[in-house]
């Protein structure tokens, strides 16, 4: 059973009262633009994980299937407390090296660079998180915890950290002692220097007290949310690759071939004495802080709103067919998920170009449903071929209408490369 399937409806409507809430309180901590990268980011990492899932899963299995040193019965009540306590023990070390090395800190900054903090942010998820995160849990297959009660607990903590996502909920009082709250969260995802790195349990902030990483938040000093260089972008695709990206032009702009190989194992931060007197990057000035924003008239937001809960539909639909189709059909679905949120991520930035790419992602649609029968991704039918049709017209109809409205004209523009843009905000020697 996917838990996670199962909770998506449940987000959305919890996203919805915390909207309202905003009304209520007369509060802003949602923009359109930002919530759509969140969920954006989140949407590819899940397609992205139907993909990549067998990395851990095989791993895991096969370390318990041949290392385990004892065989815990699955059946036993306590075996799943153990196994959700050792969980977010190693969940607590796999974060906490996520924020001191260059090429897991590269992975898991997706989840911190909005600059707002709301359910939609607790979606942000990063795709490239496989590649290291299976070896931190290794340890529960040694100890003999059986992979279904791992898959569970791991799903279980995931759940559990959606609802810390929000600036609604004040400090809940002594669960502060025991928990991962709202309150406790918030500090994690602050770029204010005092509570840079603290905080990183999934469910319980009793690691952070052992070992030394607590901090409460402290209402004299107002989160300041995001991360020190910022993204400046509304890309999803460009927020998963915009710290690999950076580790990349300083590794090949060093001249030491040693630097070139530790600097994605060094701590986060750290870069090549020649490259850092040659590209300096200044420390962020909180008080000149300001957030990314690109001006947008109310149609064209509209356009990519509708826009993207076609994608929502697909990325729920992927998960729910993924056991029964092969993998090049999923290949297909990632290869549409991608590109179409990619596209809607230039539209929100406003780029020149944007709408010639929308009407091309348009376009490629009917080949898309050609391959996705062809595969055995869905069964194409004459009235899904009338339903493309009908989307189709409709999308170019609003499309033709932004144009129309000459939106771009009087939005403000964004920055020609996100890099840029970042450039003019701030740059940190911390990421």
């Amino acid at each position: 059973m996917d838990l996670i399937l199962l909770a998506v409806p449940f987000f959305f409507v919890l996203i919805a009262a915390e909207l309202v809430a905003d009304r209520v309180r007369g509060q802003r901590n949602f923009t359109l633009a930002d919530s759509i990268n969140s969920l954006s980011t989140g949407a590819l990492s899940t397609s992205t994980g139907l993909l990549t899932k067998g990395v851990g899963l095989v791993t895991y299995a096969l370390a318990w299937e041949h290392l385990a040193l004892l065989r815990l019965p699955q059946q036993a009540w306590w075996v799943w407390v153990l196994a959700f306590v050792l969980y977010d023990f190693c969940y607590y070390w796999l974060h906490r090296l996520g924020h001191e090395r260059n090429v897991l800190w590269a992975a898991h900054s997706v989840h911190h660079q909005s600059e707002e903090y709301n359910l939609t942010t607790a979606l942000r998820q990063t795709s490239s998180g496989f590649i290291f995160a299976w070896v931190f849990y290794l340890p529960l297959a040694l100890v003999g915890v059986p992979p279904l009660v791992f898959i569970t607990v791991a799903s279980l903590n995931l759940l559990y950290q959606f609802w810390v996502h929000t600036r609604h909920i004040p400090k809940l009082g002594w669960l502060e002692w025991i928990l991962i709250t709202p309150s406790n969260h918030r500090v994690h995802h602050a770029q204010n220097p005092v509570y840079l790195d603290r905080n990183y349990g999934g469910v319980f902030i009793l690691w952070d007290r052992l070992f030394g990483t607590f901090k409460e938040e402290d209402p004299d000093e107002p989160v300041v949310f995001g991360v020190t260089t910022p993204l400046a972008s509304w890309n999803p695709l460009w927020a998963n690759l915009q710290f690999y990206a950076q580790l990349w032009n300083d590794a090949r702009r060093t001249q030491r071939v040693w630097d070139k190989l530790r600097i994605w194992f060094m701590p986060t931060g750290w870069r090549p004495a020649d490259v850092a007197a040659r590209y300096p990057q200044a420390k962020p000035d909180l008080a000149l802080f300001r957030k990314f924003e690109v001006a947008l008239g109310r149609a064209q937001q509209a356009y990519v709103a509708v826009q993207f809960v076609v994608y929502v539909a697909l990325g729920s639909y992927l998960m729910e067919v993924a056991e029964r189709v092969p993998g090049a059909a999923l290949v297909l679905g990632w290869s549409v998920m991608a590109v179409g949120l990619f596209v809607l991520g230039t539209l929100l930035e406003n780029r020149p170009w944007a709408r010639r790419l929308e009407w091309l992602r348009l376009l490629s649609n009917a080949p898309a449903l050609y391959l996705a029968g062809a595969l055995g991704l869905a069964l194409i039918t004459p009235l899904g071929w009338f339903l493309l049709l009908v989307y189709s017209l409709l999308s170019a109809c609003g499309l033709a209408q932004c144009g129309r409205l000459a939106l771009g004209a009087h939005g403000a523009k964004a920055p020609a490369q996100p890099e840029q843009g970042a450039k003019q905000q701030q740059a940190a020697e911390h990421p």
